[in-house]
C-alpha cells in the first residue's frame, strides 16, 4: 500500500494506492461487460479508441490475460451511483449494480490513465499505464447540480456539450438550465412563436456595471434553441448521465415574456425585452388567460425534458405592480389571502397542482417559502442556507446553493486586477472547497431533505464559452467534491495536490480554467 494519494477528483470514499507494478493498456486489451452495464463499457470503449486508435473488441465474458472487466456485483451496494473498482497489473475490475456506477467507475479509472486519454486526436506512441489501486465509491448527495444561465447570454450548442462532458467528468448529475429572464427567452415553443421572435432578442446590453443611460455596448444579442436541439442536448446528457432541468420563470423575471405577449402583464404598454441587468418590475399578472398561457408552455417543456424535476424559479418577484393593480388587489380579496406574498404562494401552488398531473415535481428558489410553501416542492436554499433549514424543517426537500460559496459568477481573485469583469468579489477555489451543506442547525431526520448542492453561474459577465469555462474551472472541480465525497473528505491542501494533475486533464480537453497561481509557493 502507498500514502501517495490517487489523482481523482472527487475525492473518492474510499481509495488505497498499491505499490508494485501499473495495469498496462494495450492494443491486444479486451473488455467484457454484462448486459446491464455495457453502455458504461461502451463510453470506455469510446474513450480509448479516441485517443489510441485501438478498437477493442466488447465481449461479454473472456479469459483473456489483459482485460478490462465489467461485473454485477455480487453484494448489494448502497446505491445505484456506487461503484468498486479494483486496478492490478493482471486487470481491471468495475463492479456495480446500475448502469450510473459503472459509468462513475469509468470516470474514476479514467484518471488513473495518464491524462492524454482524454485526448481528441489518437496518441501514438506512448504507454498508457494505469495506476494500480482498490476504490469503493458512492456519492454523498443524490443531487450533484450546476446551474447555467443561457438567458443573459446565449450559448451554442456545441459549447453545452463540451460543457456537460466535463461535467460528467466530475460526477456531476444535474445540468440545470436558466432558458428564460428578463434579457432574453431561449427556448422554442411553437404555440406561442413569438417569445422567440421577439423575447429572444434584445439591441445591446448595459457596459460593465454603470447603467443604460451612461452607455450600452451597442451589441445585438439572440439566440434560442429549437425544440429538437433540445432533444439532442437531452439525450446527450442523458447518455452521461446527467439529467436536465429546465427553468421557466414565475411570476417574475417576466420582462422577455412580457415584451412578445403584453396581455400577459400589468401595464398597458408593455415593457421590451430587458438590456439591464438587476431586480426588474414586471411580473405576469394572475388571470385565467395568463394561467392557460403557462400551462401550455410547461406542457411543451414537459414534453422536452423528462427529468421529473422542473424549476420555476419564484425568485426576485418584487411587487409594485401587483401592489398598485386594481384586479390583482381585487383577487387577493376573493382567494381570502393576507397580502401580495400570499398570492405569489397561491401562484407557485398552482402551478405544483398541475405539474403534479404530469407526473413532475416543482423545484423553486428559497422566495417560493414567502407566503407558505406548496407542500410537494424542493427548495434551491441560494440565500444562505435558512431557506433550506425552513424547508428540511418543514419536511421538505432543499438543495443548497449558497450564496456566495457556490455563486461562480463572482470573482476568483482578492483583487480583480487582470482578472475579467465579474459580478462581485470574491469567491476562490479555497472557499468553495470548504463548503458544509448540511446545516449545523438541523438534526438528523431534517438533514435527510438536503438533497444536494448545486453551484450557479449566472452570465451578467459572461459573453463567451470561453469566459464560462474560466468562470467555472478549478471551482467546478471544488464544488464537485464537496457534493461527492464524504463530509470528513480530506482538506484544501490534499485537494491541491490533486488538483495539480487533474489540470493537466482539462488541458488536453483545451478546458480554458483560471490556474490558481495564488497557491504556488514562490
Amino acid at each position: 500500500m502507498s500514502s501517495t494519494p490517487l489523482p481523482i477528483i472527487p475525492q473518492p470514499k474510499r481509495a488505497q494506492r498499491f505499490e508494485g507494478p501499473a495495469f498496462n493498456l494495450t492494443a491486444d486489451t479486451v473488455i467484457t461487460a454484462p448486459t446491464e452495464l455495457h453502455s458504461a463499457a461502451q463510453r470506455l470503449a469510446v474513450r480509448i479508441e479516441t485517443a489510441t486508435h485501438w478498437k477493442l473488441p466488447m465481449l461479454e465474458s473472456s479469459d483473456a490475460a489483459n482485460r478490462i472487466e465489467f461485473q454485477m456485483a455480487k453484494a448489494s451496494l448502497e446505491n445505484n451511483e456506487a461503484y468498486t473498482l479494483k486496478v492490478t497489473a493482471e486487470g481491471v475490475l468495475i463492479t456495480a449494480t446500475h448502469s450510473s456506477g459503472a459509468f462513475y467507475g469509468v470516470q474514476s479509472l479514467l484518471q488513473l490513465f495518464p491524462a492524454a486519454i482524454y485526448d481528441a486526436q489518437p496518441r501514438p506512441n506512448i504507454e498508457w499505464p494505469a495506476i494500480a489501486a482498490e476504490i469503493e465509491d458512492a456519492p454523498r448527495f443524490p443531487w450533484r447540480g450546476v446551474m447555467l444561465d443561457s438567458s443573459r447570454y446565449f450559448q451554442p450548442v456545441d459549447a453545452i456539450k463540451k460543457y456537460i462532458d466535463v461535467l460528467s467528468q466530475h460526477k456531476i448529475n444535474v445540468f440545470h438550465w436558466h432558458l428564460v429572464d428578463d434579457q432574453g427567452w431561449r427556448l422554442e415553443i411553437k404555440k406561442y412563436p413569438k417569445l422567440t421572435e421577439i423575447g429572444s432578442k434584445r439591441p445591446e446590453t448595459i457596459s460593465g456595471h454603470g447603467t443604460l443611460e451612461l452607455g450600452g455596448d451597442g451589441q445585438p444579442i439572440e439566440g434560442f434553441y429549437s425544440q429538437d436541439e433540445v432533444r439532442d442536448l437531452v439525450a446527450y446528457a442523458s447518455q452521461r448521465h446527467v439529467h436536465i432541468l429546465p427553468e421557466i420563470e414565475m411570476p417574475g423575471h417576466a420582462q422577455a415574456v412580457v415584451a412578445a405577449y403584453p396581455e400577459l402583464g400589468l401595464l398597458d404598454e408593455a415593457k421590451p425585452v430587458s438590456c439591464i441587468w438587476g431586480i426588474h418590475e414586471t411580473l405576469f399578472n394572475t388571470k385565467p388567460a395568463t394561467f392557460d398561457f403557462i400551462k401550455d408552455v410547461l406542457d411543451e417543456v414537459i414534453t422536452l425534458f423528462p427529468f421529473e424535476y422542473l424549476h420555476v424559479g419564484g425568485d426576485e418577484a418584487i411587487k409594485p405592480q401587483w401592489k398598485n393593480d386594481p384586479y390583482t388587489q381585487a383577487h387577493i380579496k376573493a382567494l381570502g389571502l393576507k397580502d401580495e406574498d400570499e398570492l405569489q404562494s397561491w401562484f407557485i401552488r398552482e402551478i405544483e397542482t398541475f405539474l403534479q398531473t404530469k407526473n413532475r415535481k416543482l423545484v423553486g428558489w428559497d422566495e417560493i417559502l414567502e407566503g407558505g410553501l406548496a407542500p410537494g416542492a424542493t427548495v434551491m436554499s441560494w440565500r444562505g442556507t435558512a431557506g433550506g433549514i425552513e424547508a428540511a424543517r418543514q419536511g421538505n426537500d432543499a438543495i443548497m446553493c449558497a450564496n456566495p460559496y457556490l455563486y461562480f459568477d463572482y470573482s476568483q481573485a482578492e483583487t480583480n486586477e487582470n482578472e475579467p469583469l465579474a459580478i462581485r468579489d470574491n469567491l476562490s477555489i479555497e472557499k468553495a472547497h470548504s463548503y458544509e451543506p448540511i446545516p449545523a442547525e438541523l438534526n438528523e431526520e431534517q438533514s435527510k431533505h438536503i438533497i444536494g448542492v448545486q453551484s450557479q453561474l449566472w452570465t451578467e459577465y459572461i459573453a463567451t464559452p470561453s469566459r464560462l469555462e474560466y468562470m467555472s474551472f478549478p471551482r467546478i472541480c471544488a464544488s464537485a467534491e464537496v457534493a461527492w465525497s464524504p463530509r470528513e473528505r480530506p482538506d484544501f491542501p490534499h485537494f491541491l495536490n490533486r488538483l495539480c494533475t487533474h489540470l493537466r486533464r482539462l488541458d488536453v480537453q483545451d478546458v480554458r480554467y483560471r490556474a490558481p497561481l495564488e497557491y504556488v509557493k514562490a
